[in-house]
């Protein structure tokens, strides 16, 4: 759709739904026309089973984008199966990179060494990118207190170049709220979490933190000015500033 329209689409959606809590968003965003046809996508981290928990109550045929980039922990790998069976997804979908793709650019695997955002862009812009071909829009897991570029998120807002809007339920919460959700629907933790890992991504570029109170996102890219893979774009570029997709 013309970014235009989704501009408009994404002011109404906003003010209609500006006072709503999370589930009554993502329950609205996956019911009303103006939000179009869209899909979950979740990286299976520290803190993706809310909203797939969410999704699983409100209509568990969403479709459900997992980005496997083929570097990620085996934790993650084992935790996405669990937790797709335990909540009953119909319809998740495990994307590569395009494999003609990856034997020219990184046969080795080690391109994460010397160049990351190119990596997350062979691994997870692009891929993503062919996986949300003719989807209207995409829920997010994003929040507020990751800080950086997300500081400001609402709940609804427009991706640059595309003409999808990106959806973000969970935009307001704290990170008590996310405990707390989690602990009264006894849902599954990541197993990593509980080794200091609050935010998880790949495994070469993710290392736990010093302490629990540390930035959520520390561990991301530790030693670099990096802190999101780049399927968030801010005017069409990667955001340097700023746990789940």
């Amino acid at each position: 759709m013309p970014q235009n329209n989704a501009k408009t689409r994404v002011a109404g959606l906003n003010d209609r739904y500006r006072l709503d809590a999370a589930t009554a968003v993502l329950r609205h965003a996956l019911t009303d026309t103006h939000a179009g046809q869209l899909a979950l996508v979740s990286s299976f981290g520290a803190e993706s089973v809310v909203l797939l928990h969410m999704v699983s109550v409100i209509d568990r045929t969403t479709p459900v984008i997992f980005l496997d980039t083929e570097l990620l922990f085996a934790e993650t790998l084992v935790y996405q199966q669990e937790v797709s069976e335990r909540l009953g997804l119909c319809d998740v979908r495990i994307i590569h990179a395009d494999r003609q793709d990856v034997a020219r650019t990184d046969p080795e695997q080690t391109l994460h060494r010397h160049d990351t955002d190119a990596c997350c862009d062979l691994r997870k812009t692009r891929p993503l990118a062919r996986a949300l071909d003719g989807f209207d829009g995409w829920i997010t897991g994003r929040k507020r207190y990751h800080g950086g570029s997300r500081a400001s998120l609402d709940f609804f807002e427009t991706e640059d170049g595309t003409g999808r809007i990106k959806v973000n339920p969970l935009a307001h919460w704290s990170r008590g709220d996310v405990r707390t959700y989690m602990e009264e629907n006894r849902l599954p933790r990541h197993p990593l979490v509980a080794r200091g890992y609050p935010s998880i991504g790949c495994m070469p570029c993710t290392r736990p933190v010093d302490n629990p109170d540390d930035d959520p996102r520390a561990g991301r890219w530790a030693g670099s000015e990096k802190t999101e893979c780049g399927i968030h774009l801010v005017d069409g570029k990667l955001v340097k500033s700023g746990e789940d997709a």
